[in-house]
């Protein structure tokens, strides 16, 4: 914390209560709505334990606890969580059901109110300011909170109509994997925020980024965070007509730059990363692999979990192709660009079809070099339907430049085929939790190419 405040950084803490709490049950299982026994979850999601908001001991170890930490953390603010409580333990507890009669509390909702209202009192007690998530914001909860929105601008607005300051996080999940032009675009202050009266927008603090840790670990998480984080931090200082992508990235990338030399792994953890996967390998078959990892990207939003072959849990290693790649591939950014540069000049760039089609040469080749290195390497194997689907589908977009710069327009069946292969290809590369990010400029290109399209001659 020290170290933080010698550098101006803030450290707010958070603590998650009543829900979210498995792990405080584990060493006080006296706290829990149910009967136990507990122990610290390793899968992640939403869970039936939580604090038992009836029982008088709990606001006695809590009133203690907060005070501690509001000692140790100097910041105003004081984060008590509050979302995503199930109600299921509290419904199956018969002494939590008769002081929910008996205090006319007609629903989990109001418990969970209650029961944020005391813990508030607590965090004010020691001159803190409370701040919760969405959840915690039930009529005739004090002013004084701070609504953090993980649902959205609407909810965020609707806060702020009612005199709440809020601070919006939906939008900005960095561990979704979102591209930093996506973050770049959601606004605290857009959407049904706009329509605010400039008083009720000075309750908009602004908004906080989020890194949840299901899939990072030491090695990779300066890449789940920087520099698309950047772009979020522009977001929320600039003006809300700020919103030129293109500058942005300009800005992104000198900045990516900059935040190597002082030291952080965003960009150079990938090697060190590949060179595990690859056990032994050729520089030629190192250079394939690279070529791939850069190319591709991981799975968006929660695909990735449901596309698992097996429960993931915070044991399992992070040590595959998809824990290497970047959650943005600057590579794929810049390709998609320069085909759609040149399909909005109707593909008459001579120079830009020659880097296009070099670009997509070299990837069509990836699967082949990768051939006997997958012979070596089970991580590599087990990429291979990724590698195989890439390699194909930049030979169908290579097929598609051929098409174009020969003025040999494809013809509408091929056009259907040609997509719905691409799709596929896709498909495949999801079964190893990855996705083709250039998929988009392969279809342009296909469309371009067809009878009808704009590249046509």
């Amino acid at each position: 914390i020290d170290y933080a405040r010698d550098r101006g950084i803030r450290v707010v803490p958070e603590f998650d209560m009543p829900g979210h709490s498995t792990a405080w049950f584990a060493g006080y299982p006296e706290l829990a709505s149910g009967s136990g026994p507990y122990a610290i979850e390793r899968q992640w999601g939403i869970f039936d334990p939580s604090m038992d908001p009836t029982d008088e001991k709990i606001y006695k170890f809590l009133g203690e606890f907060i005070g501690e930490m509001a000692k140790l953390f100097p910041d105003q603010f004081f984060h008590i969580g509050g979302d995503e409580v199930n109600g299921k333990e509290w419904d199956a507890n018969p002494k939590i059901q008769a002081f929910k009669k008996s205090h006319k509390i007609k629903d989990n909702a109001g418990l969970q109110a209650y029961f944020s209202g005391r813990v508030q009192d607590l965090v004010t007690k020691h001159k803190k300011t409370p701040v919760g998530w969405d959840e915690v914001l039930v009529p005739g909860v004090p002013k004084s909170i701070v609504i953090q929105s993980w649902r959205g601008v609407d909810s965020l607005a609707a806060a702020a109509k009612d005199g709440y300051r809020g601070i919006l996080s939906n939008g900005y999940y960095l561990d979704l994997g979102w591209t930093a032009a996506r973050h770049y675009t959601m606004d605290p202050l857009g959407g049904p925020a706009a329509a605010l009266t400039p008083e009720q927008k000075q309750l908009i603090l602004g908004g906080e980024s989020c890194i949840w840790s299901e899939y990072v670990n030491a090695e990779n998480i300066d890449s789940r965070i920087w520099p698309r984080n950047t772009a979020i931090a522009e977001r929320l200082w600039s003006p809300e007509g700020t919103a030129d992508v293109a500058s942005m990235y300009a800005r992104l990338d000198a900045e990516s730059a900059r935040l190597e030399w002082l030291g952080l792994a965003h960009r150079s953890f990938q090697r060190t990363m590949l060179q595990r996967i690859a056990g032994t390998w050729t520089p030629s078959e190192f250079d394939a692999l690279r070529a791939l990892a850069q190319a591709l990207e991981h799975q968006k939003d929660y695909s990735r979990e449901a596309s698992a072959s097996s429960p993931p849990t915070s044991l399992t290693p992070l040590n595959r192709l998809v824990d290497a790649v970047y959650p943005e591939s600057d590579v794929s950014r810049r390709f998609s660009l320069l085909v759609d540069q040149f399909v909005a000049a109707a593909c008459k760039d001579a120079a830009q079809a020659a880097g296009i089609r070099a670009q997509l040469a070299e990837w069509a080749t990836i699967d082949d070099r990768l051939q006997s290195l997958a012979q070596r390497s089970q991580l590599v194997r087990e990429a291979a339907l990724a590698s195989a689907g890439f390699s194909q589908a930049a030979k169908i977009a290579m097929d598609a430049v051929d098409s174009i710069q020969m003025g040999a327009p494809v013809s509408a069946d091929q056009k259907k085929i040609d997509l719905d292969s691409l799709n596929v290809l896709e498909q495949q590369a999801n079964k190893g939790q990855l996705t083709i990010p250039e998929l988009p400029a392969f279809q342009k290109l296909v469309e371009s190419a067809s009878a009808g399209g704009v590249c046509a001659r």
